[in-house]
């Protein structure tokens, strides 16, 4: 299993505008829609080791942010035609399976993850309400095989601040997981 860090990206970033459909319902989400209360944005697949290490602890996340009122969405752009495991119809069946509560995004040409340059899976973005990166990093220490439970308490811990009116900690992890499977 390769491991591949996440980029650096500068806090205050506006969330782009994008567009992608959702798998689990098949009507089109914009992620500008988010705009107006904490977000977040998490890139995922179905096959990454350590995306599968978090699965369970994700659906509870996404729970917690449904009863907080903070959108959750999460994006898969790595290329089907290479790792089938990750295609629009898996990704369903995924999400089902996992019980998510979020919109699964399909990022078909990559151009969202590009956007946001993406690294990984998993790798998470926080937003403010205003739109604005507050946070970029792991969802926690745990690693497949290291031994720690995943919980989501570096990501809770940053949505936890913006739901007090307060910023996350400026000093954060960067996620680190599978490279993104880029089409050639």
């Amino acid at each position: 299993m390769a491991r591949t860090e996440s980029k650096i990206r500068a806090l205050g970033w506006p969330l782009p505008a994008a567009e992608l459909p959702n798998v689990v319902s098949a009507a089109p989400f914009s992620l500008r829609s988010m705009i107006g209360r904490p977000a977040v944005v998490a890139f995922i697949c179905n096959h990454c080791p350590f995306v599968k290490n978090l699965k369970p602890a994700l659906a509870e996340f996404g729970r917690y942010c449904a009863a907080q009122g903070v959108n959750l969405v999460a994006i898969s752009s790595n290329d089907v035609s290479n790792y089938p495991q990750d295609s629009p119809e898996k990704m369903r069946e995924d999400a089902q399976e996992q019980g998510y509560s979020f919109p699964y995004l399909f990022d078909d040409s990559q151009a969202v993850a590009k956007a946001f340059d993406a690294a990984c899976t998993p790798e998470f973005y926080v937003f403010d309400s205003d739109g604005l990166l507050a946070y970029h990093g792991q969802f926690d220490d745990s690693r497949p095989n290291n031994g720690i439970v995943p919980s989501g308490s570096d990501l809770r811990a940053a949505v936890d601040a913006l739901l007090q009116g307060e910023r996350p900690n400026a000093v954060q992890k960067q996620s680190i997981g599978c490279n993104i499977k880029w089409k050639n």
